[in-house]
């Protein structure tokens, strides 16, 4: 199953109703090629990012404008964390680098929703390949990831 159906999938089963909205292979990669796609400003786009520990990993869903802290991120697991390889990517989440979605994970995988999301209505986050996008809340998100509330940038 291609990642996207399986983000498709995945909200077919959720209360929270979301829509994926798709474009061009490749259109969505990047926030500033995300955000030109859907006529927002790049912090509006929602990135998940996989860090990688000693002992734990973490995917981190920031504002595109944003960069995370691996301090912080130290201070809230206990690891030293870096930011993960192309295929490390791939392999824990099942979605290539530009399309991390950060719901229907391949692998279960800490979730940290990092506070800057609370900036915005509205965020909008990968769906599993890199031409997808899911608009999205903070409270819609934390549902649906069960994920973390943290100041980690």
């Amino acid at each position: 199953m291609k990642p996207i159906e399986r983000v498709k999938e995945f909200l077919n089963n959720q209360k929270v109703k979301l829509e994926v909205i798709e474009f061009p292979e490749g259109a969505t990669e990047t926030c500033e090629l995300a955000a030109q796609a859907l006529g927002v400003e790049p912090a509006q786009i929602a990135k998940t990012l996989l860090f990688v520990g000693k002992k734990s990993n973490v995917l981190v869903v920031t504002c595109g404008d944003e960069k995370v802290d691996t301090k912080k991120l130290k201070n809230y697991f206990g690891d030293k964390f870096r930011f993960a390889r192309a295929e490390e990517v791939e392999e824990l989440t099942g979605f290539p680098p530009g399309g991390v979605c950060p719901f229907a994970v391949k692998n279960k995988i800490p979730i940290v929703i990092d506070k800057s999301i609370k900036r915005f209505p509205v965020v909008y986050a990968a769906a599993g390949n890199a031409g997808s996008a899911v608009p999205v809340t903070l409270e819609q998100l934390l549902e649906v990831t069960k994920g973390q509330y943290l100041d980690v940038c």
